[in-house]
């Protein structure tokens, strides 16, 4: 996920009515924590957040269409309060390394039982970065080889290997050398690719000619890490994510999906990966705990199971019952309710009617994504196709003041992720609130 966004927040900064207090808050923030680009400065407080909603100081709500990617199931589920309750009446919030436990175990299970069939192993870790790197070294462990492949843009988590895979500059630059043998591809364009053509396979087979011309040069890959929707909302084909894989099979190269984002029902499948291809290794995170705990982990092919030797995930919580139990509460809170399918309803409708605002106004470019991971590319004309940066800050700034949340990925295109949980009401507010924004700019 690319998170070059920084000036995102300046604007907000400059937009935000706070109250007195609020203030107060933000300075004795600016005062005490480093500073860095993405997370300050700050522009607003959140005194709470309930279902898809952040509230703040004031008691303004806003229907959160970002939460970090946190918020699957909403914020301040029931389901996870109990499961958080239980563990603490049981007295069993940790477990040291060497022991196991019954909610480590039952995650376990479930995970392996809702995964793409032939994922059958799994090991959890605090966070989507440890996950990442655990995945990238199990690959070199069971290939014996060391380089990989990944996409130019994209954000895989903040470990060095992990930046280094990412290939976002924003936070490569300045570190110096970075991993060796992390080669880089161009991602799949379909709407502004060099070329200018139109045609999905053309398209998807130049992009892999790049690939094979890459695996051909370099025989010690061990891994293709990517996202199986990108993080611009850009959905590959499933012609392209085949012959991936094929590539990928038949030169010894482990396939492994970053779901971080899009596991658990948020593509209207459980998993992305479920719309084309199984990868080799599946990575989730940020939802996996249930906006209370960092739980992530990654999910596998049983034959890869050969590394008892050595140890790619020696992390001081990896069989944490508490988050388990949590993390356990989020899938079945997920079934019970049927989010899965509620997505799909719901997101094929989100996109519909934003496809009706794509043909109303000369603005917006194009739709991407799918489920409720969606993507309104805003332009100066759809003719140039040009980003129109400004005028989808501007958009931006006036959905937060009508209480509508979210980001922009690459300066322009609108990046709409709600909670699973919101209604075909809250979305019909959104697409409101969008259309008449489009109407000032």
């Amino acid at each position: 996920m690319s998170v070059n966004q920084g000036e995102n927040i300046r604007n907000l900064g400059n937009q935000v009515s706070v109250s007195s207090q609020a203030q107060n808050l933000l300075d004795r923030d600016a005062a005490s924590f480093y500073h860095q680009s993405l997370s300050t400065p700050v522009f607003n407080v959140v005194s709470k957040a309930e279902g898809a909603y952040l509230y703040d100081e004031n008691g303004t709500k806003y229907l959160d269409f970002h939460g970090n990617g946190v918020h699957t199931i909403g914020y301040n589920n029931p389901k996870i309060y109990e499961a958080i309750q239980k563990q603490f009446q049981n007295q069993l919030s940790f477990s040291p390394r060497r022991f196991t436990n019954e909610p480590a175990v039952a995650l376990a299970e479930k995970l392996i039982n809702i995964s793409p069939q032939g994922l059958e192993k799994v090991l959890f870790c605090p966070g989507g970065s440890q996950a990442v790197e655990m995945a990238v070294m199990l690959a070199k462990h069971t290939t014996g080889k060391w380089k990989t492949l990944s996409y130019y843009g994209t954000f895989h988590g903040a470990g060095f290997q992990a930046i280094s895979i990412g290939a976002d500059k924003h936070f490569k630059e300045g570190l110096g050398p970075m991993m060796p043998g992390a080669i880089h591809l161009e991602l799949p364009d379909y709407y502004r690719n060099p070329w200018g053509w139109t045609d999905s396979q053309q398209i998807d087979d130049e992009y892999l000619r790049q690939l094979e011309l890459q695996v051909e040069n370099n025989t010690e890959i061990a891994a293709l890490i990517t996202e199986p929707i990108f993080y611009n909302s850009t959905v590959p084909t499933k012609y392209y994510w085949q012959r991936v894989k094929e590539i990928c099979s038949k030169n010894d190269i482990l396939l492994i999906f970053d779901e971080i984002y899009t596991a658990f029902g948020r593509t209207g499948k459980m998993f992305a990966s479920e719309h084309f291809v199984t990868p080799d290794l599946l990575v989730v995170g940020k939802g996996f705990g249930g906006g209370v705990v960092p739980y992530a982990g990654i999910i596998g092919r049983k034959d890869l199971d050969v590394i008892s030797h050595k140890s790619i995930g020696h992390y001081t919580h990896e069989k944490n019952p508490l988050c388990a139990a949590v993390s356990k509460a989020v899938i079945d809170c997920i079934e019970e309710q049927d989010l899965v399918a509620k997505t799909q309803v719901l997101g094929s409708y989100f996109k519909q009617e934003l496809s009706l605002l794509q043909e109303e106004f000369e603005c917006v470019g194009t739709i991407t994504g799918l489920g409720l991971n969606l993507g309104v590319d805003l332009v100066e004309s759809k003719h140039t196709k040009k980003r129109a940066v400004q005028k989808a800050h501007q958009l931006m700034n006036y959905c937060l003041e009508r209480g509508v949340s979210f980001k922009l990925i690459q300066g322009n295109i609108l990046n709409l992720k709600p909670s699973l949980i919101i209604t075909k009401d809250e979305i019909d507010y959104t697409l409101q609130t969008l259309k008449s924004g489009l109407q000032l700019l």
